[in-house]
């Protein structure tokens, strides 16, 4: 799965690792479908599906 920028869409539900500018863990949220990524915590960060929602709605 590629990397989503804060303000993209999330093109699946589920929990997405927001990694650092250099790999490491910063946080972890739950973001439905279709909805805005967050704010991330530092520049230059972006989000990782890691877990994604088992039922039907977040295909």
């Amino acid at each position: 799965m590629k990397n989503l920028k804060s303000g993209q869409p999330a093109p699946k539900s589920g929990q997405y690792e927001e990694k650092g500018p250099r790999g490491g863990f910063i946080k972890e949220v739950t973001v439905p479908k279709g909805h805005l990524m967050p704010p991330t915590a530092k520049p230059n960060s972006s989000f990782v599906l890691v877990d994604a929602t088992k039922n039907k709605s977040g295909r």
